[in-house]
């Protein structure tokens, strides 16, 4: 019991001090990870400094209104209730004070939302492809080769043993370059998925016959995870997402080893692709 209010404690003690656990989750664990992308940092600012004042003063707001009407409404001081039905004050008030608020709100959702969908002038280009319950990723920029990733199955024991993520980790790991801008491609075989990395702050829905894109541009090196957040069907909880965030020359050197490992995906490189399309567009 004093074990467990100790960790009560410490994850309070984090939302305050503005404390996150990065890449792996924690027990206890709350507020949204660390940050280590632009745009993660900028959901978690719109989380922390504006959604979570608003929301905890209306929660209060609205708390402080049902005691008080418990309170003074209650039958022993109201043996002949009240029988008014309009206010057209009050009712002017409870719709123009949401819709006030919602217009506030406005403009640091919306600047996120276009931030997030600014993949113009990418350093390089990855295309995700969700399948029924694992991930495939091609690297058009690097020699276009792609593999699979899956999960690595490991038991409670074996995992403490071994001293890693359980249900966590897969047998392909993602690697990408720090201080690059990644434009991600994304796309399915087969039904919906979504690819998503809470540390990136990155969650997209993988379509059939469809590309989506979303950017990333990483600032700090180390193993991050995901997963499908779409129900996907059976083996949905067991298609995770391994990133291994490294500096640009380690990256350049898992390529190479890369290109020698795995597959080539034939055809003109996905890159392009996007390229002709932009110049048409415009």
């Amino acid at each position: 019991m004093a074990t467990r209010l100790l960790a009560i404690a410490a994850s309070f003690l984090a939302v305050f001090t503005g404390v996150a656990n990065a890449a792996e989750p924690q027990p206890w664990q709350m507020n949204l990870p660390a940050p280590v992308s632009p745009i993660a940092q900028q959901a978690y600012d719109f989380h922390t400094y504006w959604l979570m004042p608003v929301i905890t003063v209306i929660t209060l707001f609205v708390l402080t209104l049902l005691l008080y009407t418990c309170y003074r409404f209650r039958a022993s001081a109201n043996p002949t209730p009240s029988k008014t039905t309009h206010n057209a004050p009050l009712e002017v008030i409870w719709t123009v004070v949401p819709t006030l608020i919602l217009a506030v709100l406005v403009w640091p959702s919306m600047k996120l939302l276009y931030a997030s969908d600014e993949t113009q002038d990418a350093d390089m280009t990855i295309k995700i492809i969700g399948n029924q319950w694992y991930w495939s990723y091609e690297y058009p920029d690097h020699g276009n080769f792609i593999f699979d990733a899956l999960l690595v199955a490991r038991t409670t024991e074996e995992a403490e043993a071994e001293n890693a993520a359980r249900l966590m980790d897969t047998d392909n790991v993602v690697v990408m370059p720090i201080d690059t801008k990644i434009r991600l491609l994304m796309t399915s075989n087969d039904v919906l998925h979504n690819w998503s990395v809470s540390d990136f702050g990155v969650r997209m829905d993988t379509v059939p016959g469809r590309l989506n894109e979303s950017w990333v541009l990483i600032e700090k090196p180390g193993t991050y995870y995901g997963f499908c957040s779409e129900l996907c069907g059976t083996d949905h909880a067991y298609m995770p997402i391994t990133v291994k965030a490294v500096p640009i020359d380690e990256f350049e050197t898992w390529v190479t080893w890369a290109q020698g490992e795995f597959d080539t995906v034939a055809g003109s490189p996905v890159q392009e692709n996007v390229r002709v399309a932009d110049s048409t567009a415009r």
